[in-house]
């Protein structure tokens, strides 16, 4: 298969491209600032954070919902829980993005061999790709004729097109990764059992402390709808409902589902007879 050769296309592109803009085809700057979209809010370990913080908080406070123990089981069975899962999760996050890591790495090694001894089908695989996502044959050609001269970035370029894979970074740390999702998990997963804290000096109520885990829970969960709005650029409201809602229905399911259980074996204990 012969390679895409070189020609002046590229210079012609160029040129077309200044004159556009010379002639005032290009939208108007001023147009251009009041309609583009906010931009989203950047962050190395957004995802870890958000992610762990969510599970954290629904899943502690299900527990607390989930059973009827005095404030002290709470917090032994709470805090236990949280660093248990705090470390599994940390863990996770830790393995899930050393193998992401190393395929996207291994993935470039193959692309990069592909590329040195199979030039001129891996240009025309390339080329066909930009076709199918509609560009024109002769943009295509000149696109990959410019990517061909640069090794590295015709690499890259083949992997996000064709593959859908993100070239690897080597200023990745994945075990940073998994210590940001373990501090996340427990600062966040901590809110509801602050309550039982909190209110010791108050106190004594394990309803009142209950409600007052309630509230905390809330507020820290509407804290991460906002985050999640911001980084995404998406409606605070419709976020920090949706965040809301989801606490909600987990902590009613896993409080309906310890009333069953409570009743169901408190019922099959009063049936068992004693000596």
């Amino acid at each position: 298969m012969a390679e895409i050769t070189d020609d002046e296309g590229t210079t012609a592109v160029t040129t077309r491209l200044l004159r556009l803009e010379g002639e005032g085809h290009i939208i108007d700057k001023q147009n251009a600032r009041e309609k583009r979209p906010k931009e989203p809010w950047k962050g190395a370990y957004v995802k870890s954070t958000v992610y762990a913080g969510h599970d954290a908080i629904v899943t502690c406070f299900s527990l607390i919902s989930s059973i009827r123990r005095s404030s002290v089981d709470v917090l032994v069975l709470g805090f236990a829980n949280l660093v248990a899962d705090g470390i599994s999760m940390g863990f996770g996050d830790f393995v899930s993005s050393s193998t992401e890591k190393d395929v996207a790495a291994k993935e470039r090694a193959v692309t990069e061999w592909d590329v040195a001894n199979n030039t001129g089908p891996q240009q025309l695989e390339l080329l066909q790709q930009y076709q199918e996502l509609g560009m024109d044959l002769n943009d295509a050609t000149t696109v990959v004729k410019i990517f061909a001269k640069y090794k590295d970035i015709f690499v890259d370029e083949k992997m996000t097109a064709e593959k859908g894979m993100l070239p690897p970074e080597e200023s990745e740390k994945p075990w940073k990764n998994g210590v940001v999702t373990f501090l996340a998990f427990l600062l966040f997963g901590s809110s509801p059992l602050f309550s039982f804290i909190i209110l010791i000096p108050f106190t004594n109520s394990d309803t009142i402390k209950f409600i007052g885990a309630c509230i905390l829970s809330a507020v820290a969960l509407a804290f991460l709808g906002v985050a999640k709005a911001k980084i995404a650029g998406q409606n605070y409201l419709i976020s920090v409902l949706v965040t809301l809602l989801n606490g909600v229905i987990a902590a009613a399911a896993a409080y309906a589902l310890g009333w069953l259980l409570r009743n169901v074996a408190g019922k099959e204990c009063d049936n068992i007879p004693y000596p």
